[in-house]
């Protein structure tokens, strides 16, 4: 795929979201990155529905620890995974107490200190949080990456550096959420909706669907 592809896909992507964001509910960095350490391995509308109660109750890591492993894992008993999730909450809650005057990093290194923070829930802190231009490469985007041909790779770290790479720099920090979205609504695992794509003539993926969104 050549740049002036990639230019009219993120252009089309703008021109329709201007302003993409997470469907994760929060409203400071520490309460958007103990959703992202929830929602590994599940939905964004499961970790909500959990956050949405805990919340209120506990937002800051000083309350969480208050509250302490058994009533918090009671919040998030919903979730998959919970029992580890809790622990690492916990653990990250303390840190963030310890060496950081309960505030959340802005950077990479100290980010992935945190227990249960991999890359890329670091990078969705810093970019969602702090603006950064990074992409947390998920199951969306690498599948996406592929199969249009935006940014083909072996595996996640290798889309992700493409992605670095080729993506016009003005769509950087909003290119994550676009991708994202476009991967869990339009350009679906296992019936891609081709028929209603925005960018369906620039995409090369080679089997496209007639199907549209319903």
């Amino acid at each position: 795929m050549n740049q002036l592809k990639r230019h009219e896909i993120f252009s089309r992507w703008r021109a329709d979201n201007p302003h993409p964001t997470t469907e994760l509910e929060y409203s400071s960095p520490f309460e958007l990155l103990i959703a992202v350490l929830l929602s590994a391995q599940s939905t964004d509308v499961g970790v909500n529905k959990a956050t949405r109660k805990l919340y209120p109750v506990a937002n800051t890591p000083e309350a969480i620890l208050q509250l302490g492993i058994e009533k918090l894992k009671s919040y998030v008993k919903t979730i998959g995974l919970y029992n580890t999730k809790a622990e690492n909450i916990i653990k990250t809650c303390q840190i963030l107490v310890d060496q950081h005057q309960s505030i959340v990093p802005d950077n990479r290194e100290a980010l992935e200190a945190l227990p249960g923070v991999g890359r890329k829930t670091a990078n969705v802190v810093l970019n969602t949080a702090f603006g950064h231009p990074t992409m947390a490469v998920d199951t969306h985007i690498f599948r996406v990456g592929n199969r249009t041909r935006i940014a083909p790779g072996k595996n996640v770290l290798e889309v992700e550096k493409k992605l670095l790479k080729v993506i016009p720099k003005e769509f950087l920090v909003d290119a994550h959420h676009w991708m994202i979205l476009h991967g869990r609504y339009v350009c679906t695992a296992r019936k891609p909706k081709c028929g209603s794509c925005l960018i369906e003539d620039l995409c090369e993926f080679k089997e496209k669907t007639e199907i549209g969104c319903e």
